[in-house]
C-alpha cells in the first residue's frame, strides 16, 4: 500500500462489550453514511501503488484509509450506484483510484481469513480445546469461556455442548448455546490444521477478546446476527447494554495512521 507511513496496529476488540466503561474507545466515521463507530465496527479500505482500493482488514497498511460501517448488501448498492465511487475520491483527496467490482467479496473473503488466521493464533498458544468429549469435558469443569460452532454443526451436538457449557458455567436455564460461526467445519479445518473441526472452546478471557475483534467485523459486514457473547454478558434474546463512550478522532472520517 502507498501514502505515508502509520502505525502497525493490533487486532481490535469487540466494541460493544459493557467491560471497562471507563476506557474511551477510538471512532471512525463512515464515509457512506457519516455515522461514527468504534473502529473494530468498521472495515478500513487502502490503496495500492498503482491505485487499486483494497481491503485492510487488520487496519494496518500505510498511508491514507477510508473507512466502511455498511453491511455487503449495501456496499453493493453504493457500488453499484456510483456512491462509492464519490465517497472514495473525497476520501482520498482526488487520487486516481480502480474499484474493484468484487470489492464486496474481497472484503468478506479478507474478513474470513482475519478471523481463521486468529483462531490458528490462538490454537498454536494453547487457548482453544478441539474435539467434541475435550470440549464437553473442559466446559463441565468451567473451563471455557467461549464456545462455538461451525455454520453446519448439526444441532444435537450443538445442544449437547451448549449443555455442558451451562453446567459448568452454573447458567442452566440460561438458554446460552454458544456462537454459530459464519464458518463451515471445512474452512476451520483447513485453518486450524486438523481434520472435521466442527466445534470449538475458548480457555482464556484475552483469546475470546482477540477472536471478538475480527469476528464482529466479519458478522457486521455480512449481516448476520449479533454473536452471543462470553458469559455475563447480555443472555440471549435481551437488548445489549449500551456501548462505552468513544472518543471521536481528530480527523474521523480519514485516518493516516491506519487506526
Amino acid at each position: 500500500m502507498r501514502n505515508p507511513h502509520n502505525d502497525t496496529l493490533s487486532a481490535p476488540g469487540p466494541q460493544d462489550r459493557p467491560a471497562r466503561p471507563d476506557k474511551a474507545l477510538p471512532e471512525r466515521k463512515c464515509i457512506l453514511t457519516a455515522r461514527h463507530d468504534g473502529r473494530g465496527a468498521l472495515v478500513r479500505l487502502a490503496i495500492s501503488p498503482d491505485g487499486l482500493v483494497l481491503p485492510d482488514p487488520l487496519a494496518r497498511a500505510p498511508g491514507r484509509g477510508a473507512w466502511i460501517g455498511v453491511s455487503r448488501a449495501d456496499l453493493e448498492i453504493a457500488l453499484a450506484n456510483g456512491k462509492l465511487k464519490g465517497a472514495l475520491a473525497r476520501a482520498f483527496k482526488g487520487a486516481p483510484l480502480t474499484i474493484p467490482a468484487d470489492l464486496p467479496d474481497l472484503i468478506e473473503q479478507g474478513l474470513k481469513r482475519a478471523t481463521l488466521d486468529r483462531l490458528g493464533i490462538e490454537l498454536r498458544a494453547g487457548s482453544l480445546v478441539l474435539g467434541t468429549e475435550k470440549i464437553a469435558q473442559a466446559a463441565r469443569s468451567g473451563a471455557i469461556v467461549l464456545l462455538a460452532h461451525a455454520s453446519d454443526a448439526k444441532a444435537d451436538g450443538v445442544g449437547k455442548l451448549a449443555q455442558a457449557w451451562r453446567v459448568g458455567e452454573e447458567a442452566e436455564g440460561s438458554g446460552m448455546m454458544g456462537r454459530i460461526l459464519p464458518l463451515d467445519r471445512a474452512a476451520l479445518s483447513v485453518a486450524l490444521g486438523r481434520d472435521n473441526v466442527v466445534h470449538l472452546g475458548v480457555t482464556d478471557a484475552g483469546a475470546a477478546e482477540r477472536i471478538d475483534g475480527p469476528l464482529a467485523r466479519l458478522m457486521h459486514f455480512i449481516g448476520a446476527a449479533a454473536p452471543e457473547g462470553p458469559p455475563g454478558g447480555t443472555p440471549p434474546g435481551e437488548p445489549a447494554p449500551a456501548a462505552a463512550p468513544a472518543a471521536h478522532a481528530a480527523n474521523d472520517d480519514l485516518d493516516t495512521k491506519g487506526e
